[in-house]
């Protein structure tokens, strides 16, 4: 544990330092801003504001889609360009501890990136009576930490996969974007599209938890995704060693 400590506390200060976080945050809080901005005039101009706190999230959803894959590159093909992979492997430290480390450092930032964003229900709830749904609003909140979770971790195990970060970038798009897609033909009835249904990375969000319903199925769902995709990380650091 004291090993994936200091690997995810390394990663987490990492973030703090690289120029691209900061335009990745920056890029975040101008899109969301001016999303919330038009639709706060919008609902001035008609006389009513809508008190629904997920006002931002929905949008949040498609950019941290992109966003995500930025995150990820680095953290182990950057390891594996530099060099420094043989040296992390020498080391007294476990592969699935290598790899979870790095899953915790990336997801700490995009945390504390999402943290702030909590000012935007804020300021609706004070311009509405009686005010949003804090429940739908935590549990939608959640439900987006469970979901940048799993994603992060697709991400870290794609990213060991190969040495340049840029196609670490692009093969994580396609496997999410992937996710995704497959949820779309969970529309029918049959045991292929039931499967496929629950296979989509963002159906599990939207169907309930988006809504402020939490279920054991979908919690489910994205910590085993979570936790298959730092397996096979691990395992593909494992061949690194031994290959």
């Amino acid at each position: 544990m004291h090993n994936i400590w200091v690997i995810a506390s390394r990663e987490f200060k990492q973030y703090f330092v690289s120029p691209l976080a900061y335009a990745m945050a920056a890029m975040l809080y101008l899109i969301l801003g001016f999303l919330f901005y038009v639709n706060i005039n919008f609902g001035l101009q008609n006389g009513q504001i809508t008190p629904d706190g997920r006002i931002v999230i929905g949008p949040m959803i498609t950019i941290l889609v992109f966003i995500t894959p930025l995150i990820t590159m680095r953290l182990l093909a950057d390891e594996q360009r530099m060099g420094t992979m043989e040296l992390l492997l020498t080391a007294p430290v476990r592969d699935f501890e290598l790899v979870v480390g790095k899953w915790l450092g990336a997801l700490g930032f995009i945390i504390a990136v999402l943290i702030p964003t909590w000012i935007y229900p804020l300021i609706m709830n004070w311009m509405t009576q009686p005010g949003i749904d804090q429940g739908v609003l935590v549990t939608a909140y959640l439900g987006l930490a469970l979901l940048m979770s799993a994603m992060l971790g697709v991400g870290t195990f794609v990213s060991g996969l190969f040495k340049n970060p840029f196609v670490a970038f692009l093969a994580t798009e396609a496997v999410i974007l992937g996710l995704w897609v497959v949820g779309a033909l969970g529309s029918g009835s049959g045991t292929v599209s039931q499967v496929a249904g629950y296979l989509g990375l963002v159906d599990h969000y939207y169907n309930n938890l988006y809504r402020g319903v939490l279920q054991i199925t979908d919690v489910t769902y994205y910590i085993s995704l979570t936790v298959l995709a730092l397996f096979l990380g691990a395992q593909v650091i494992q061949a690194r060693r031994w290959g």
